[in-house]
C-alpha cells in the first residue's frame, strides 16, 4: 500500500513532508499515459494495492519545474537523428519538425513533478475528509462505501467505461474529470506540475483549514457589505480581529495586524493597495464597436442557501432543492461579495481577463517594452505580437490551465468543498460528533464567526450564495484560480506592467456609480492584474462559500506555471527576434529570449 504524505500548507511555502515516499507516475492506469511516463524516463510505478494508491503516490523524489531557460528557435535545423521520414525534404518541413522534436524533448527531460495528497483519504474511513458530492450520502452525510469504491476504481484507471459505471446520488453529474488525462502538446503534461506550486493541501483537522474556514463563516455574514464600508462595519472589524489572532492566517497583514480594509484580499505586489476591486472590473471598455459599462447582473441581497440540514444533504448527493437565486433588476458595478459571487456564477472561466485585455487598449496600456516592433517605421505586429495574438493566446492557454487543475483536482488531492467540513461542523456542534470520523480545530468550534453564524441563520452549516452549493468538482486548487493565474501571465507578456493606471475608480456603496479613487495609492498594470485573479478566485471562492483561501493561492501559482511552460514554448515559433521579461507573482522575473530569425 502506498504511504501517505502529510504537509503543512502556506501559499508560496513549500510543503513540509514528514512521510516516506513513494515514486510512481501519479497518474491512473491507462496505457497511454503509462507509455508517455515510461517515454519521459519516469521511475517504474510501485506495485500498490487500494482503490486510492495512485492518488497519493509521489512521482519522484524532487520537485522540479520549468527552467528559464532562453527559448531560441533553430531556423537552421537539419534532419540528423531526430526521426525525419525521408520523403520530408522541403526545408521549411524540415525546419518545422525540427522544432517539433525539439521542443518535445525539451520538455519532456524536465520529468514528473511531486504530486502528494495530505493523507485525509486514507485517514478517515468514511472518506469525511476527501471530496464525495455528488455520490449517496447517509442521513449524516457521510457517503455510501460502495458508492465511492466505483468513484476512485474509474479514477484510477482511467477508462473511460469505468467512468460511466460510477454510483451517482443525484441528477449532477460530476464535472470533467476526465478533462485532467488530457495530453497537451503545447506545453508540459499536466502529471509534469505539481510541487512546490501545489503542495498538499491543509489537512482537515489542521488549525489552517479551521482559519480558512472561520474566514468563510465571517464572509458569509458580510456578503451584502460593501467593500468600501468594511471601515465602518462593526462586523468587518470582529472579522479582522478574528482572523488576525489566528497564526494560521494567511492573507495580508499591515504591522503584524489584520485591518477591516485588508479581509479576503490576496497577497501578491499590489494587491493590498487602493480600492478591494481591480480596476479592471469596473472601467468602462468596449469590444469592437460595442460599448462595454462593466455594470453587471447581481443577485438580490440577503438570500442565502444550504443553511438547512434537508437542503444540505440533498446538495451533498447531487440533488436539486428547486430553489433559484434571485436576480436584482438594478445593473450594478460590483461592490460587495454577493456581487463578485454573482458574477462568478456564470461567468465564462477566461471572461475577466478577456474583458482586462479590453481595458489595456482603452486605458492606453504600452506594449511589453520587449515587443520587437516598438519602434519599426516598416511594420506592426498582427498574428504574431498583435491583437489577434494577445485574445487567441489569451484564450488558449485557459483551457490548458484548466486541464492541469483538473489533474490535481480529481487524481491528486480530492479537497472536500467547505460546505462538507460546514456539514461535519454541524454534527460535531449538535452533539452528533460520534456520526464523523473527523476530528476539527478549536479554532473553529470555539470561534466567534461560527457563534455569528449560528446566531443569523440558527443552524452551524456555512452558508452558501448559490442554492447548489459548489459545483461537482474536488476543492483544490481552483478552476477559476488557475485560469487566472494563466491568463494574467500572458497579459505581462503581451503588456507593460509598470503602467501606472490612469484615473482610477472606486465603485460607490450602492454599486450604482464610479467615483474618483482619491489615493494615495498608485495603482499599476501588474498590481490591478494581481487583484483580479483573487477577485474572480475570491468571488467564486470566499464570497460564494465554495473555494477555500488555499484553494485560490495554489491555483494562481498553477496557473503562472502553466502559462510560463506554455509561453517557452511558443515563444520558440515566433520569427521574430526578441527578449521580453514579465514579473511573476512573487515578484521576481521570468524571461523569454527568441534568437528567431534576424
Amino acid at each position: 500500500m502506498t504511504k501517505h504524505f502529510s504537509g503543512k500548507h502556506q501559499s508560496g511555502a513549500n510543503a513540509d513532508l514528514t512521510d516516506t515516499t513513494v515514486k510512481s507516475s501519479g497518474a491512473p492506469k491507462s496505457p497511454g499515459r503509462r507509455r508517455f511516463i515510461a517515454g519521459l524516463g519516469a521511475a517504474t510505478a510501485a506495485a500498490s494495492t487500494g482503490v486510492l494508491a495512485p492518488l497519493v503516490a509521489a512521482s519522484s523524489a524532487s520537485a522540479r519545474e520549468t527552467p528559464d531557460l532562453p527559448t531560441q528557435s533553430d531556423f537552421g535545423a537539419g534532419r540528423s537523428g531526430n526521426g525525419l521520414p525521408a520523403s520530408v525534404t522541403h526545408d521549411r518541413l524540415v525546419q518545422a519538425f525540427s522544432l517539433r522534436v525539439g521542443e518535445a524533448t525539451h520538455d519532456a527531460l524536465v520529468g514528473p513533478a511531486v504530486n502528494v495528497n495530505n493523507g485525509d483519504p486514507a485517514r478517515y474511513a468514511d472518506q469525511g475528509g476527501t471530496y464525495t458530492k455528488g455520490l449517496p450520502h447517509d442521513d449524516f452525510g457521510r457517503v455510501d462505501l460502495q458508492a465511492f469504491a466505483s468513484f476512485t476504481d474509474a479514477l484510477n484507471s482511467g477508462g473511460f467505461s469505468d467512468f460511466q459505471k460510477i454510483v451517482v446520488g443525484g441528477t449532477r453529474t460530476l464535472n470533467g474529470p476526465q478533462g485532467g488525462l488530457a495530453f497537451d502538446l503545447a506545453a508540459l503534461d499536466n502529471v509534469q506540475f505539481g510541487q512546490p506550486q501545489v503542495p498538499p493541501a491543509p489537512r482537515t483537522a489542521s488549525d489552517q483549514n479551521a482559519t480558512e474556514l472561520l474566514e468563510h463563516y465571517w464572509a458569509s455574514l458580510l456578503r451584502d457589505v460593501a467593500f468600501t464600508d468594511y471601515s465602518s462595519s462593526a462586523l468587518a472589524v470582529a472579522a479582522a480581529a478574528e482572523l488576525g489572532s489566528q497564526p494560521a492566517y494567511f492573507g495580508p497583514r499591515s504591522g503584524g495586524k489584520v485591518t477591516p480594509n485588508l479581509l479576503f484580499r490576496g497577497a501578491f505586489p499590489g494587491e493590498a493597495l487602493g480600492p478591494y476591486i481591480s480596476q479592471f472590473f469596473i472601467k468602462p471598455t468596449a469590444l469592437g464597436a460595442q460599448p462595454m459599462s462593466q455594470q453587471m447582473t447581481c443577485y438580490q441581497p440577503d438570500i442565502d442557501y444550504m443553511y438547512s440540514f434537508g437542503d444540505w444533504l440533498t446538495a451533498q448527493d447531487g440533488n436539486v432543492t428547486g430553489l433559484k437565486n434571485q436576480i436584482d433588476s438594478q445593473l450594478r458595478y460590483m461592490r460587495n461579495g454577493r456581487d463578485l459571487s454573482a458574477f462568478t456564477h456564470v461567468d465564462l472561466l477566461y471572461q475577466a481577463y478577456f474583458t482586462a485585455l479590453l481595458v489595456l487598449g482603452t486605458i492606453g496600456t504600452p506594449l511589453n517594452p520587449g515587443n520587437p516592433y516598438i519602434g519599426s517605421k516598416t511594420e506592426n505586429g498582427f498574428g504574431t505580437f498583435g491583437a489577434p495574438d494577445f485574445a487567441g493566446t489569451l484564450t488558449e492557454v485557459a483551457t490548458k490551465a484548466l486541464n492541469a487543475v483538473w489533474y490535481q483536482k480529481w487524481f491528486v488531492h480530492l479537497r472536500p468543498r467547505p460546505e462538507a467540513i460546514g456539514g461535519i461542523v454541524h454534527l460535531i456542534m449538535t452533539g452528533q460528533s460520534n456520526k464523523t470520523d473527523v476530528t476539527l480545530s478549536n479554532v473553529i468550534l470555539s470561534s466567534i464567526g461560527l457563534q455569528q453564524s449560528f446566531t443569523k441563520y440558527g443552524t452551524w452549516l456555512l452558508s452558501q450564495a448559490f442554492p447548489e452549493g459548489s459545483p461537482t468538482h474536488p476543492s483544490y486548487p481552483t478552476g477559476h484560480g488557475v485560469v487566472g493565474g494563466a491568463c494574467i501571465t500572458v497579459l505581462k507578456f503581451f503588456f507593460d506592467g509598470s503602467f501606472v493606471i490612469p484615473n482610477p475608480k472606486v465603485p460607490s456603496d450602492d454599486g450604482l456609480s464610479l467615483l474618483d479613487y482619491p489615493g494615495p495609492d498608485v495603482l499599476t498594470v501588474n498590481g490591478e492584474l494581481n487583484k483580479l485573479g483573487h477577485n474572480v478566485s475570491f468571488g467564486h471562492g470566499i464570497h460564494a462559500g465554495i473555494h477555500w483561501r488555499s484553494d485560490t493561492d495554489t491555483s494562481l501559482l498553477l496557473g503562472e506555471a502553466v502559462a510560463l511552460s506554455f509561453l517557452k514554448d511558443r515563444a520558440r515559433t515566433y520569427n521574430e527576434p526578441f527578449t521580453i521579461h514579465l514579473t511573476k507573482f512573487d515578484g521576481t522575473t521570468a524571461t523569454f529570449s527568441n534568437r528567431g530569425n534576424p
